[in-house]
């Protein structure tokens, strides 16, 4: 009896453990949980809106490891951030209303931004119509003026 007592325990495997393991019990992330349709133009921003404030921490590492090697858990941040920009832009595109529409993708070039994803935020840019949300976007990203 004294000799199990004396050995080394395991490692314990708890909920997190398992949780980290097997990536379950995780909640869905908010672009990928279904669109009931039709879906108005204010909820369309708002859940842009979402979008672009849950997957901002996945744009900043993504970022900020541009020069390191890639790693498992840089392309697991990679993928998320372009989901989650990928899903705005096809319900921004859906937004009827130009003003709405304009200001989702204010906030998408934001995140793309974040990511250090010129590119596409040039794109982006390009197709805001409003001359007050060009204007903000310029003042807030300079960079968008080259």
């Amino acid at each position: 009896m004294t000799q199990a007592a004396n050995l080394p325990r395991p490692r314990a495997f708890n909920r997190f453990m398992a949780m980290r393991l097997f990536r379950k019990d995780r909640p869905p992330e908010v672009w990928d949980q279904p669109i009931e349709w039709p879906l108005g133009d204010i909820e369309a921003a708002h859940r842009i809106r979402d979008i672009c404030r849950s997957a901002a921490d996945s744009a900043e590492k993504v970022a900020s490891r541009a020069g390191k090697p890639d790693t498992r858990k840089k392309k697991a941040e990679a993928e998320r951030y372009e989901r989650a920009a990928r899903v705005a832009m096809e319900i921004a595109m859906k937004i009827g209303d130009d003003l709405l529409r304009d200001s989702a993708v204010r906030q998408i070039i934001g995140l793309c931004l974040k990511a250090n994803d010129q590119p596409t935020a040039r794109i982006l840019f390009r197709a805001v119509g409003a001359a007050s949300i060009r204007e903000d976007v310029l003042q807030e990203h300079p960079i968008l003026r080259q």
